[in-house]
């Protein structure tokens, strides 16, 4: 298992929030993935807009998780509207 960083922009609206919050975590329950460490960096106001969106909430996790497992998560994020933009990042040991 490697260790990744997650950081997801999700829509400032509490309804979509939630239910990106709550898509991660099936998605990491369906994959096996050990959360580390999860920060909530609350709502800043973007560099650029995305989607028509000048704000963004933004949400920090770190994660241990099988590396095939990132291409999967990858597919079905691309997928998703809750989240404005998202990144995983290999985290150096």
């Amino acid at each position: 298992m490697r260790t990744y960083e997650l950081t997801c922009i999700f829509r400032t609206d509490e309804d979509n929030f939630t239910k990106g919050k709550e898509l991660i975590k099936a998605d990491f329950e369906k994959y096996s993935v050990n959360v580390l460490k999860e920060t909530d960096m609350g709502t800043r106001e973007l560099a650029y807009e995305i989607k028509k969106e000048t704000k963004g909430h933004y949400y920090f996790y770190e994660l241990e998780v099988p590396s095939d497992k990132i291409s999967e998560m990858d597919k079905h994020f691309k997928l998703e509207t809750t989240f404005l933009k998202y990144l995983f990042v290999k985290k150096e040991n």
